[in-house]
């Protein structure tokens, strides 16, 4: 597979996951679209791709969890002239109050975000990637996926539950032509997600044993990936964490997740 003029396009760029995957994927040889609404970052991370890796860095500042913002964005794509062979679903957020006590739009925002947005810029670029007979579909999910849910983030384990199936279901319809789709579920990530969400480093005290670096998730996903992996959980400790979750009765399931989520719940 030759990658000369292939692209990749990651939402949530500006940082984190998403700066890291930028990185490893302009090091592979990848012209890179990056996608969030931090525009002085995503302006730094497009200037040091293309002195570093000499390749050519897109920047689409856009709040992708805005009504029809993936529209916006294919529009932005379409007029720079680019066709998406890798899509990166990456940007999220979460909301750590109770549900009753937040306002909706901030709910609506999370579900726009976290569900009809990557959907929308799946069925949006996957033709041209069925068309060449070749293409990559990352969707960042969590381990939270697999959860009982709790207290706070009253959406967060059910969004993410959407991807992985979302993920599954078209993996199984795409990957005899080409197509490799992935549902990633990392653990505990180092990165300003937790700062950015209100969970304070207590909460994530449990939590710290299974830490990754960006750069060690994304070379897992990365990797992975393009060996045809539906469900990817990067590090050995989240594996572990990912079958226990699977297997171990409910009650037990919830007996190990709630307790972490309480210690993040707000609703005073």
């Amino acid at each position: 597979m030759s990658i000369l003029n292939k692209y990749v396009l990651i939402t949530g760029a500006s940082s984190g996951i998403g700066a890291a995957f930028a990185s490893h994927a302009a090091a592979a040889g990848f012209d890179i679209g990056l996608c969030a609404r931090r525009k002085d970052r995503l302006f730094e991370l497009a200037e040091h791709l293309r002195k570093t890796y000499k390749v050519q860095a897109d920047v689409y500042c856009i709040d992708l969890s805005a009504a029809d913002a993936a529209l916006a964005l294919n529009e932005q794509v379409r007029t720079m002239k680019r066709a998406v062979d890798v899509l990166i679903n990456n940007a999220g957020f979460s909301i750590a109050c109770g549900f009753a006590k937040s306002e909706y739009e901030r709910q609506r925002a999370f579900l726009e975000l976290t569900v009809h947005t990557p959907v929308a810029l799946s069925h949006m670029f996957l033709p041209h990637m069925l068309k060449s007979g070749w293409g990559r579909i990352i969707n960042i999910s969590s381990i939270a996926a697999l959860s009982s849910g709790g207290k706070g983030h009253t959406l967060y384990p059910a969004g993410k539950a959407f991807l992985l199936k979302f993920s599954q279901s078209l993996a199984t319809e795409v990957s005899s032509r080409g197509v490799l789709v992935s549902a990633v579920l990392p653990g505990f990530v180092a990165t300003e997600f937790q700062q950015a969400n209100e969970i304070d480093a207590k909460s994530m005290q449990g939590a710290k044993w299974f830490t990754q670096t960006p750069e060690q998730m994304v070379q897992e996903a990365w990797r992975r990936n393009n060996q045809g992996a539906e469900i990817i959980t990067p590090g050995l400790s989240a594996k572990i964490m990912a079958i226990l979750l699977r297997y171990l009765p409910e009650k037990l399931v919830r007996a190990l997740t709630r307790p972490l989520a309480a210690r993040a719940y707000d609703d005073d």
